[in-house]
């Protein structure tokens, strides 16, 4: 459980055809610069766009007019799309382990004959919604100590780096790390866990090593879009950071300073993430309501979404954006206490481009999860239970009514959010 606390204080790229050539050049993610220069895929597309619009000798002269380029369908995976060019991502939220867990892990690492700790049991359940999407990004809420710790769980977490390899074998590309607990172990905590995220190819941002990295945006490439990724955390419980751009805070002012950031260096879609709310709450609470708002209000964002609360909350489409308040936990230890604490969202939103080159949130759909015990999985309690049932029939359908009712309990199912039944899709 996350620790309790008292109050809460485009651009569209230069052309379609630039946008196509793009992405056949990688569908890594890119980290762009604070100079303003994006590394990896964003330097390259835009190398190989000029070159494809240089003429060769014998073409036209410049002034003879050019075709205009045919757009390339890029459907993305997910839903049917609509528009010639779709993309998908999913979300998930806290990703938060205690020692039952790495104790889990170890006994499943011991049942494959192997040593160690293997977490990838307990996140399986997630890979078949993963490959339902361009595009997956988890929520790493604590820091991580060393491959043989020693590890710690609440309320100062160091937990086995080897939950950051199985995320990424299991389907993730980025993880979001501002939390309230993001400096529990310092600043070396901090480094480390970047640390590990490097290692396992998993892109980052919310907590950074060095003040020239604060100022950077996180963005995702895939084929048919490039994906910034915004986040900020509503307090770090009480502990103050070695420097203050080490964790990016829950401030819509500078949120929406690095969303304009991000749309100048070609953004396609910007989403902005908030680690905030009241814990085991079912409505969002003033503070995330008002950040989100603020955010949608910047004409910046594209989505917004929420985690921190251990408890899943509802989903509100506000000026025409989607606002997903609260995924609740991705993967933890079963609370006696609070039942909302052992259950999750899984949110895939798929983005589509309109003639006049503006992407916005066709399609949203959310998926119910549980944490089992005996052994620890996570488990889809969707309607479909895509790998049958998880703590039994009727504890089963308990939990998809209560998710249903929070989730939909703003409008979210007339505003056209639905379940996700991957069973049904191509």
């Amino acid at each position: 459980m996350g620790t309790p606390h008292l109050s809460r204080p485009a651009r569209v790229a230069a052309g379609l055809l630039s946008i196509a050539i793009a992405a056949t050049l990688s569908s890594c993610g890119v980290l762009a610069r604070p100079d303003g220069d994006a590394a990896g895929t964003a330097n390259a597309g835009a190398t190989a766009s000029g070159q494809a619009s240089a003429q060769s000798p014998g073409s036209r002269s410049s002034t003879s007019p050019s075709p205009t380029p045919t757009p390339t369908p890029t459907p993305g995976k997910g839903p049917d799309c609509a528009a010639v060019r779709c993309t998908s991502v999913l979300v998930t939220g806290d990703m938060l382990v205690h020692a039952q867990l790495w104790d889990q892990a170890r006994a499943d690492a011991l049942a494959a004959g192997a040593k160690g700790l293997d977490f990838g049991p307990l996140l399986e359940g997630q890979r078949r919604y993963i490959a339902k999407a361009d595009l997956a990004i988890c929520h790493q809420e604590t820091p991580v100590a060393g491959p043989m710790g020693p590890f710690s769980a609440y309320p100062s977490f160091n937990v086995p780096p080897q939950i950051i390899t199985a995320a990424q074998q299991v389907g993730y590309r980025a993880c979001t790390t501002a939390s309230n607990h993001t400096i529990d172990r310092g600043t070396a905590g901090l480094v480390r866990t970047l640390d590990a995220l490097d290692a396992a190819g998993l892109q980052h941002t919310g907590s950074y090593r060095t003040e020239a990295d604060s100022q950077g945006v996180l963005i995702l490439q895939t084929a048919a879009a490039k994906i910034a990724v915004i986040e900020g955390a509503y307090g770090l419980n009480g502990q103050t950071p070695d420097f203050a751009w080490q964790v990016d805070m829950l401030d819509p002012a500078a949120m929406i300073a690095k969303a304009k950031k991000a749309r100048a260096q070609g953004a396609d879609i910007v989403l902005g993430v908030m680690h905030a709310g009241e814990e085991y709450a079912s409505v969002p609470n003033a503070e995330q309501r008002d950040a989100a708002h603020a955010l949608v209000d910047s004409g910046q964002f594209t989505m917004i979404y929420g985690h921190h609360t251990h408890s899943v909350l509802p989903i509100e489409q506000y000026k025409g954006t989607w606002i997903v308040y609260g995924l609740g936990n991705g993967i933890t230890e079963l609370s006696p206490t609070y039942v909302v604490n052992n259950e999750g969202l899984l949110v895939r939103a798929q983005f589509s481009q309109d003639a006049a080159g503006k992407w916005t949130a066709s399609d949203l759909a959310w998926a119910p999860s549980v944490i089992v015990r005996g052994p620890y999985r996570w488990c889809s309690v969707a309607a479909d239970a895509p790998q049958g049932p998880c703590a039994g029939p009727a504890a089963d359908a308990a939990t998809r009514q209560r998710t249903k009712t929070v989730v939909e309990s703003m409008g979210a199912a007339t505003a056209g959010a639905h379940e996700l039944l991957i069973t049904k899709e191509k």
